[in-house]
């Protein structure tokens, strides 16, 4: 009977506590489309800071994403479902690309492509850590420039990004403030160049 009880317990207590994996696929289910604040920091091998950014970002779930940088400097970067356009203000220069594989190995692909995320990641539970839930992505096109990507869980929440490439840059993205499933008017995902700016790749 004692023997009972614990395997029950045990099998309950998997059910209970969700690794990274599950978390992310119910987040996926869950969220068609979502906007946050974040933050980003990318530190070099010797671990110095290199970078920071803050601005926001919103997706619709499948290829639609936005990520509006603010400060120190600003850049659009938009999926508009076919397109990957990238706005430089200060230069201002657009450049645009095609979407399809672009995407297929970087965090966009996590968050706003289709459920078939493991068509393109590996994906294994990393265990508990400052407070979050955490899990690896590897992507399976190795031509990405990420190696790693880890993300970070608080409930189902999604709250953390960590990026690992190629150059031994480590990127570090907090997500603040999300609101899942908001209405997003469609033009939020559609991007015109300002005119006068130069256009490369189209």
């Amino acid at each position: 009977m004692r023997l009972l009880f614990l395997l029950f317990a045990l099998v309950l207590g998997g059910t209970a506590h969700a690794g990274g994996v599950e978390r992310l696929k119910a987040f996926i289910a869950g969220a068609k489309t979502a906007e946050a604040d974040f933050t980003q920091t990318v530190a070099d091998k010797a671990g110095r800071v290199t970078q920071q950014a803050s601005g926001k970002m919103a997706f619709a779930r499948p290829g639609k994403f936005r990520w509006d940088y603010s400060a120190p400097y600003e850049q659009v970067i938009v999926g508009d479902g076919t397109r990957l356009w990238l706005y430089d203000t200060d230069l201002d220069q657009v450049t645009v690309k095609p979407l399809g594989d672009v995407i297929a190995g970087t965090p966009a692909a996590l968050l706003a492509g289709d459920n078939a995320i493991e068509k393109y990641f590996s994906l294994k539970n990393s265990g508990e850590a400052d407070g979050l839930e955490w899990l690896d992505a590897t992507p399976k096109n190795r031509d990405t420039t990420f190696e790693r990507i880890r993300m970070g869980f608080k409930g189902d929440m999604l709250v953390q990004m960590e990026l690992f490439d190629q150059f031994g840059q480590h990127t570090t993205l907090k997500l603040t403030h999300m609101v899942r499933n908001p209405r997003l008017a469609p033009s939020r995902f559609k991007f015109t160049p300002p005119k006068g700016a130069d256009v490369i790749g189209e």
